[in-house]
């Protein structure tokens, strides 16, 4: 049950004897606040690290499948970068996405 006062830098909070007045400075204060922050953006980076380290656990490529098993998505198809050069470089496209 304590009460800040945030303009005296105060905190009144009932005791065995009576109220307890609890004061600072600004400067304390402000390093507090800035101590304070500082956590949570420890507990927040360590969290989102967490989250980030099981996206690329999932996601890892399997180290025993074969570099030459590789082979194309379905509904594919081959376009000619230049198309007046007839063995030019080709680029795969999807063919099922939308016009947007």
């Amino acid at each position: 049950m304590a009460i800040p006062n945030y303009t005296y830098m105060k905190l009144n909070m009932p005791g065995p004897c009576g109220v307890i007045t609890i004061g600072t400075s600004f400067q304390r204060a402000y390093e507090c606040e800035v101590e304070c922050y500082e956590h949570a953006m420890a507990i927040i980076a360590s969290k989102e690290l967490t989250a980030i380290r099981k996206e690329v656990a999932e996601e890892a490529p399997n180290p025993k499948r074969s570099v030459r098993s590789f082979e194309p998505v379905e509904g594919t198809r081959e376009v000619f970068i230049d198309p007046s050069v007839s063995k030019g470089k080709v680029e795969r496209i999807g063919t099922t996405l939308s016009s947007k």
